[in-house]
């Protein structure tokens, strides 16, 4: 009767702590469990690419090629309700962005950004290229003035910069400012000099769906190249960077990604801008207009020009551009479009551009 009742009891035992083992386990797997989908829940990744075909007879000379303009990848951490961070990577060129958030604010008026990322000179600067219409992007004064494109005298930054800024939105969301102080010498590299730049931008939407913005931007750059319309500029000089611009944009609705064929909105964006280098002024505007059809079909038309030096003649260009895009799956199209480019003496003849894109993005 004894050995049955040690027996009983050492089972007893042995089931007590098999069933505390395997608690404990279960515990700790659903603790790792929990801990796992709240670190996923917190990490987003997108990404796309651009690539496609180009012919063009500039100098009277054709050239055409397949090309890869964009591969991006980046991710953003949601590391409490309040701060974020997110770095982005093009793997056709450099790395673009990294910079942190933090909300001061119990609502949106007041959250501080530092690190690398697109400052907020110009209306269209800050917007994707995954929803702008044209195939190049951005217009040839954005393309210069914001550091999108080729600015010899302070290098290709694709419109970002180092630096700190606040921003917000006030007014119950109707009025959006940014004020960011910048490096000014452009992504991956440090400052050329110990002076800094200032971007303010205001952005202004009265009613649903129009947005009236106006950007400035005031600094000294140093110059990493020699541009052939501002000669005076030599490399390693300190030069006058300054810049502004007004503009407007407006759109019938809001863009639905879920809904890429039903509920795309008729947009309409038009900016001035204008900027001094040292001495020389420079000066552009655009207007794009996308109209869509039916069954994810848009037609694009913009016209557009830059002068780029505004006290000596021959260094203006005007670009008219026409074209269409399909929408085949929410952030993915083909586009193609034709451009008729009428040079100043100073810059060449005038040349015809034909561009075909696909874009693939998630």
């Amino acid at each position: 009767m004894r050995k049955q009742i040690f027996k009983m009891a050492t089972l007893a035992v042995a089931l007590a702590v098999f069933s505390s083992h395997a608690a404990m386990g279960q515990q700790k797997s659903d603790e790792k469990t929990d801990w796992m989908k709240d670190f996923t829940s917190r990490i987003t990744f997108n990404g796309y690419a651009q690539g496609g075909y180009s012919w063009q007879d500039a100098n009277s000379k054709n050239r055409n090629d397949f090309n890869l303009k964009r591969t991006l990848l980046w991710a953003k951490a949601r590391i409490t309700d309040r701060w974020s961070f997110l770095f982005m990577h093009d793997f056709s060129s450099v790395v673009q962005e990294f910079y942190t958030d933090y909300r001061l604010s119990n609502d949106k008026s007041l959250t501080v950004r530092v690190g690398q990322f697109k400052h907020s000179y110009t209306l269209e600067n800050p917007l994707s290229p995954t929803m702008l219409e044209l195939i190049d992007v951005y217009s040839q004064a954005v393309l210069y003035l914001a550091g999108e494109g080729p600015d010899p005298l302070n290098g290709v930054n694709y419109g970002r910069d180092m630096g700190a800024m606040i921003y917000g939105d006030v007014l119950n969301g109707y009025l959006h400012y940014e004020l960011a102080l910048m490096n000014g010498q452009g992504i991956n590299r440090r400052d050329g000099n110990n002076k800094k730049d200032v971007i303010a931008r205001l952005d202004v939407r009265p009613i649903d769906g129009l947005r009236i913005v106006a950007t400035a931007q005031k600094g000294t750059g140093n110059a990493v190249g020699t541009a052939a319309w501002n000669p005076e500029i030599k490399v390693g000089d300190d030069y006058t960077r300054d810049r502004y611009s007004v503009g407007a944009e407006y759109k019938t609705g809001q863009f639905a990604p879920g809904k890429y064929k039903e509920a795309r909105p008729i947009s309409l964006r038009g900016e001035w801008l204008g900027g001094k280098d040292g001495k020389v002024g420079s000066r552009g505007g655009y207007l794009t207009a996308c109209v869509p059809l039916t069954n994810g079909w848009d037609i694009v038309a913009s016209g557009e020009t830059f002068n780029r030096n505004t006290s000596v003649d021959g260094w203006t260009q005007t670009n008219a551009t026409i074209g269409f895009q399909y929408w085949f799956y929410k952030k993915c199209r083909f586009q193609v479009q034709y451009t008729r480019c009428f040079c100043g003496d100073q810059i060449g003849k005038d040349y015809n551009w034909l561009q075909s894109q696909i874009q693939v993005a998630f």
